[in-house]
């Protein structure tokens, strides 16, 4: 089976002026999360789609998924984790525990704030997880890379062509991945916090699935302002 996991357990502190979550503010007529959520349901190669949140947040989920989405058994809403780690692993726990897993089974796990995810992503991701057992969105990085460690001077200047900008989904064979995760030392699970770069260090490669520039996050309010003009523009 092939899995959604969208993660929604972000509080949005850099938005600035609201209490509400960066996931639950309204882009357009609804919420992101809703825009989000319906990439994946509508996506007739992903089974079942399973959205992260706080456990304050459940409840809330399930009542906009109802009142934009409609009743849907493809869709079920648990709690995130702590960590970005933890919140991965409830959701595996989760398929385990419902679906089983076998060697088949893929996950893509996905921002909540990234709306504007095309199918085609979606499709690269499902292949190269197949083919490769991880595989992660990105573009390439268009500024120049300045690396500093002091935050003050410059360290080193690295040549642009070999440098990305990392996107979501980032996809995976679940065995692969569980068994990663459930290998980790407490030391590495400290520092490990982005799944791919466990299997970079543990496992082996990672493949490269073409992004979109319009693949945004919604993490500032400038980004709010920039995903309504993308959707009005994806409207016209």
């Amino acid at each position: 089976m092939i899995f959604a996991a969208i993660l929604a357990g972000g509080i949005g502190s850099r938005m600035g002026g609201t209490d509400t979550p960066k996931q639950f503010l309204t882009l357009g007529n609804k919420p992101v999360i809703i825009h989000t959520i319906e990439k994946f349901v509508i996506n007739e190669n992903i089974d079942m789609t399973i959205v992260l949140t706080p456990k304050n947040f459940i409840n809330h989920t399930k009542n906009l998924i109802d009142e934009y989405i409609g009743g849907n058994d493809d869709i079920v809403v648990i709690e995130g984790g702590e960590t970005r780690n933890d919140t991965l692993m409830n959701s595996i726990n989760y398929i385990d525990e419902n679906y089983g897993i076998d060697d088949e089974s893929i996950i893509l796990t996905h921002d909540s704030v990234r709306p504007f995810v095309t199918h085609r992503i979606i499709a690269d991701n499902i292949d190269a997880a197949r083919k490769y057992g991880a595989c992660d969105t990105v573009i390439p990085a268009t500024d120049t890379i300045v690396e500093s460690v002091n935050g003050e001077t410059i360290e080193s200047i690295p040549v642009r062509d070999y440098y990305y900008q990392g996107q979501t989904p980032q996809s995976f064979n679940i065995k692969k991945l569980y068994n990663l995760i459930n290998s980790l030392t407490e030391a590495e699970t400290n520092i490990l916090t982005d799944a791919c770069k466990i299997f970079t260090l543990k496992e082996g490669d990672v493949h490269l699935v073409r992004g979109e520039v319009t693949n945004i996050k919604i993490t500032y309010p400038y980004d709010l302002k920039l995903a309504n003009t993308i959707l009005d523009d994806n409207h016209d």
